[in-house]
């Protein structure tokens, strides 16, 4: 039975025929295939490269998504399990089948691929994920300096979570913290891995899984994020937008009624949409240079749309490390010099 990898270099060999199977909505433009996204919708930002040493490579430059043409099938079907990935790019490719045990009493005679978005296999996901409560992932935030994680109803534990290694095209699984992303109705578009080392914790904040990406996203990000302490379909007159889902879980630590979201990278979070009824949106940076750009771009949007613009930078790194580092009550008193006074009163504690 052909490998992962194997299946990739297979459907690497007729990247167009693939394109025109699982991305009819697109169109070859010189050597790319070009369309809107992996759920096949009209548009510009995702290409799969269709000759030369990246043939068969695909990029989203929207969401940032990115993988080989068996991740691609697995996307455009809706496909969870490795298993049905596999069996999708055989048939495809005519490949025969593996023999398969016989069906049980109560497990059907085949599983031919379902469609879904990308979306919605997000939403099943997020939904086959269980409670944080005590797990390896509040364990992981726990060590963080992150106390109160669990109460937060966008975070959940899945014990066994796929993952593939889009060089080696080799799948295994972990145990993975997942992060709900939400639109302004509270509808969940796509979720946020954060792998997980099984074998237990790391010192100095590691813990994550021995892989090269340990964080991985999937669904519609752009102008979505994950939500923390934001009403639905209310007016927001304040609320703290940043990228990491650490940063915001940090400052939720210390400010535990602020609603905040966690746009996840820096062109999320330039393009996050606000809430109603914003009056302050206050930007949570990191020290270094790699986000300025997606606060400058919300900077100038919140400015266009009426809502005044406010930078908070953390004294270290980010405000992670300041929580773990340098403790709560100076994190406190390092954001209560930069809130505006209605605000620090309201949020921090005295």
């Amino acid at each position: 039975m052909l490998s992962a990898s194997e299946l990739a270099c297979r459907l690497a060999q007729h990247a167009e025929l693939v394109c025109r199977q699982y991305l009819s909505a697109g169109a070859r433009a010189g050597n790319y295939w070009i369309v809107g996204d992996v759920a096949n919708n009209k548009g510009r930002s995702l290409y799969v490269h269709l000759t030369g040493p990246r043939r068969g490579k695909w990029t989203d430059a929207a969401t940032g998504e990115y993988g080989d043409l068996l991740d691609l099938v697995r996307e455009t079907c809706g496909l969870v399990d490795f298993r049905d990935v596999a069996e999708e790019a055989r048939r495809f490719l005519s490949l025969p089948q593996p023999q398969s045990r016989p069906a049980g009493p109560y497990e059907p005679t085949h599983s031919p691929p379902v469609s879904r978005s990308a979306c919605e296999r997000a939403r099943r996901l997020f939904s086959m994920g269980g409670p944080l409560h005590g797990t390896l992932a509040d364990a992981y935030l726990r060590q963080r300096g992150i106390l109160q994680a669990s109460a937060h109803a966008a975070l959940r534990f899945h014990p066994s979570c796929y993952y593939r290694d889009l060089v080696s095209g080799t799948t295994t699984s972990y145990p993975a913290l997942i992060a709900a992303v939400t639109d302004g109705s509270g509808m969940i578009t796509g979720v946020h891995r954060t792998y997980l080392a099984a074998s237990g914790l790391i010192p100095e904040g590691g813990g994550k899984a021995p892989v090269d990406d340990p964080r991985r996203a999937l669904g519609r990000l752009l102008g979505n994020a994950v939500r923390f302490r934001m009403p639905v379909n209310a007016p927001v007159p304040v609320i703290v937008a940043g990228e990491g889902l650490e940063t915001m879980l940090s400052l939720s630590r210390v400010m535990p009624d602020m609603p905040l979201v966690a746009a996840l990278t820096a062109n999320h979070l330039a393009a996050f949409r606000f809430p109603p009824g914003g009056v302050r949106l206050y930007i949570a940076a990191d020290a270094d240079a790699a986000g300025r750009h997606g606060i400058e771009g919300l900077s100038r949007r919140a400015q266009v749309a009426g809502i005044l613009p406010l930078v908070i930078e953390p004294e270290l790194g980010d405000f992670n490390d300041d929580l773990r580092r340098l403790g709560p009550d100076r994190l406190t008193e390092r954001l209560r010099a930069q809130l505006v006074p209605e605000d620090a009163l309201a949020f921090l504690p005295t």
